[in-house]
């Protein structure tokens, strides 16, 4: 029998089967969490790949552009090489705006270092204490510029050379010299102060033009700055023999103006004086060379100092400034550097009659000596309204001649109806008045006039005379020099030359002529009835001794409801009638606000034309033709006495030859009068002044000058002024008969002793003064 030798196995119990399974469900569900784990660290990847890959496409080809101009810029330090501005000149070659030399202080910050964070605080703070007191900032913001992240932080700029010294002693002193930048700079200057200031402008710290001519010539007078790049290294030094970037500066060309210091300083002169003597608001004038549209001066008063453009002008205005808010100051600092010739319109008055006037001729709707061509009664009705003539003293027939003469509105606006508003737009928009001159200045202003439509019976009559529309005295000046012109219109001219200093090249702005608005045949007949206002009407006070002047005085009345805004008393003047070389128009706004005295041209402005042209035209070369005498104070009386020069004769021998001539002389000598010879006289050799005037002599030995203050004339009768100049030892001329209109230089002027004053006398109630 054979033997089983299989082993006999129980089969297992159901609790042994139940740890298998739940053993094998175990390790599964550890191999599956595992497998989960794998996947989601393997999509973190994946998708951190992706936006890897995304950056870095966003980076090359969106940003690339960018961060390689922003390495660059953190690896590369640029230098700025300052441009010389270009120079303004005159047009006798003086200047009237320079660059000089100066620097521009600058730090930086992450340069100024020391060996510990304490060392480094303490540098700081010594550096901008010493930064404060030299160039008077505030210390704890030239502290928080030391403090700061950039890499470049400007402290001072266009430093005077005296600072700079101050500066580089301290830095030797302390042994700094990291972190602290000088840069050559440059700094606009005007030589002249407050002359033609709102004419020329002014520049920023940055050297670009703010106002005026430097605003608007910026481009050709500013230049392009030049540049040299350089690679730095991490702490921003420089790294040798890398590449280096040079680009050169472009200096500014340098521009030469129509205008004339000497003309514009008479202006000036006489401008200011009638607006301070007349306790006007403000006042404006210009000169206009008629045959080139060159403008030969322009000034408004009050006026500002170019070099310290942005403090107030005014006593009034200093007294009440730091009581402003910053948008007031802001609006009286830009009134203050408005060019008022350019960007003021005003209503004209009767200098705009000259217009009419020109148009009625070249229609042929009159002629200038038709008797009782107008007829004027005080006053005319026009529609419902009544318009008065500004003087009831000359009532009757005239004709065109004499209703220019006496300024006669009645008269004009009949004229004015005659040549109805078509054909007086017309002529309006051929002299100009629509359209702005396009003179070569910043925020020239536009005229206002009533649409062609819009202009009825009382538009037509108001418009005739002056009134009721505005043009600016540009605009005025331009036209009237059109009339002086043989009729051509020339555009305002006040560049006529660039100059690159670079090249030595010379650009000519030649003048332009506009258009033929009237013919050369009335042009001349308008220059003769200018001139018989001047020798025979109401713009007798601006006669010129010898020289043949042609003019026509204007009062503009306020408009209802301005008449705080007072009179506008203008004159328009041109010279010599028979070849006009010079324009003239001024406007003193406001003047005699209180009625202490008259607001008429003819009086405010008359003896203003007549001071300025009596100066100006013998400056211009224009020899006197002795056409002119009615006032010519040598050849009516006798009493005038030319002064003999008396220079290098003993004292003894000049007061002979004075005393013999009707004068009567002062001098203080220690020495014998025998021996001691004179040296200088006033009034000079020349002079044409009264007998009995003085004459004060000086010598070697006593050349001590004494200044007197000039009284005020005005008001006073003739005999009553000499005995005042007399008590003052200074001499006077006068003009006219009545009482003192006028004087020739300003109340309280410091003059010395012996000087000549020219008074301007005038009876009051004469009626020939608009």
């Amino acid at each position: 029998m054979k033997k089983n030798n299989k082993k006999f196995r129980f089969p297992k119990s159901k609790k042994s089967n139940s740890k298998l399974y739940k053993s094998a469900n175990n390790e599964f569900a550890t191999n599956s969490l595992a497998i989960k784990k794998f996947r989601i660290v393997l999509i973190s990847l994946l998708i951190i790949f992706l936006l890897l890959i995304i950056r870095l496409i966003w980076l090359q080809f969106v940003q690339g552009a960018d961060l390689k101009e922003q390495a660059y810029n953190q690896q590369t330090t640029d230098q700025i090489i300052s441009t010389s501005r270009g120079t303004i000149y005159d047009a006798t070659g003086k200047k009237l705006a320079i660059s000089t030399p100066t620097d521009t202080v600058s730090v930086n910050p992450k340069q100024i270092v020391g060996s510990t964070d304490e060392e480094t605080k303490t540098k700081k703070e010594k550096i901008a204490k010493a930064f404060s007191e030299i160039f008077e900032l505030d210390y704890d913001e030239t502290l928080e510029k030391l403090n700061s992240n950039s890499n470049v932080q400007t402290i001072a700029k266009k430093v005077d050379k005296d600072k700079i010294d101050k500066l580089k002693e301290w830095m030797q002193t302390e042994k700094i010299s990291t972190g602290i930048n000088i840069d050559e700079d440059t700094k606009r200057v005007y030589p002249y102060n407050n002359l033609a200031s709102n004419l020329i402008g002014f520049c920023g710290t940055d050297n670009t033009g703010i106002q005026g001519l430097e605003d608007k010539w910026n481009s050709v007078l500013q230049g392009t700055p030049g540049k040299i790049t350089t690679s730095t290294d991490a702490i921003q030094e420089e790294i040798p023999d890398s590449n280096q970037t040079y680009i050169p500066a472009e200096n500014g060309s340098d521009i030469v103006l129509t205008i004339d210091v000497y003309i514009q300083t008479i202006v000036e002169k006489y401008l200011k004086q009638a607006v301070e003597e007349n306790h006007a608001d403000s006042g404006t004038v210009v000169a206009m060379a008629p045959s080139t549209g060159d403008i030969l001066a322009m000034a408004c008063y009050p006026d500002y100092n170019l070099n310290t453009p942005f403090e107030p002008n005014t006593e009034e205005l200093k007294s009440v400034w730091d009581t402003l808010d910053s948008a007031t100051q802001s609006e009286e600092l830009y009134n203050m550097w408005k060019n008022d010739v350019i960007s003021s319109p005003y209503e004209p008055g009767s200098p705009y009659k000259l217009i009419t006037a020109a148009t009625a001729l070249e229609e042929n709707i009159t002629s200038e000596d038709v008797p009782n061509d107008f007829y004027c009664d005080g006053s005319i009705k026009i529609g419902d309204r009544t318009i008065s003539c500004w003087t009831q003293a000359h009532k009757g027939g005239k004709s065109l001649r004499q209703a220019l003469q006496v300024s006669c509105n009645p008269s004009l606006i009949q004229l004015g109806q005659r040549i109805g508003a078509e054909t007086l737009y017309k002529y309006y928009q051929a002299f100009g008045f629509f359209d702005k001159t396009g003179i070569d200045l910043p925020s020239e202003a536009s005229s206002t006039y009533w649409d062609l439509e819009d202009v009825h019976e009382v538009e037509l009559a108001t418009m005739s005379f002056g009134q009721r529309f505005t043009i600016t005295p540009i605009q005025l000046v331009s036209a009237v020099s059109a009339i002086a012109n043989d009729g051509i219109l020339m555009k305002p001219r006040i560049v006529k030359q660039i100059i690159n200093p670079e090249t030595n090249t010379t650009t000519d702005i030649e003048p332009v002529q506009v258009r033929q608005v009237i013919s050369k045949s009335t042009s001349e007949r308008m220059r003769n009835l200018m001139k018989s206002v001047v020798d025979d009407g109401s713009g007798r006070l601006a006669k010129v001794e010898g020289y043949s002047i042609g003019g026509k005085t204007g009062t503009s009345e306020p408009q209802t409801g301005r008449e705080d805004e007072g009179y506008i008393a203008s004159y328009v003047a041109i010279a010599p009638t028979e070849k006009p070389e010079i324009c003239l128009l001024i406007a003193v706004h406001n003047p005699n606000p209180n009625n202490e005295g008259s607001h008429q041209g003819g009086q405010v402005c008359g003896p203003v034309v007549s001071q300025m042209l009596s100066e100006i035209l013998p400056y211009m070369g224009i020899n006197s033709n002795n056409t002119q005498t009615t006032t010519d104070p040598v050849e009516e009386d006798s009493n005038y006495v030319t002064v003999p020069d008396i220079r290098n004769k003993t004292v003894t021998e000049a007061e002979k030859i004075l005393k013999q001539a009707g004068f009567t002389t002062k001098i203080s000598i220690s020495g014998d009068k025998n021996s001691t010879l004179v040296t200088d006289q006033m009034p000079k050799p020349g002079s044409s002044i009264p007998k009995d005037s003085i004459i004060i002599l000086y010598s070697e030995e006593n050349d001590t000058r004494v200044s007197v203050k000039v009284p005020d004339f005005k008001n006073k009768t003739l005999a009553q002024a000499e005995n005042i100049a007399k008590a003052s030892n200074l001499n006077i001329t006068s003009e006219g008969s009545g009482t003192v209109i006028s004087q020739s230089i300003m109340v309280d002027t410091a003059v010395e002793e012996g000087t000549i004053i020219k008074l301007t006398l005038s009876t009051d109630n004469d009626g020939t003064n608009q």
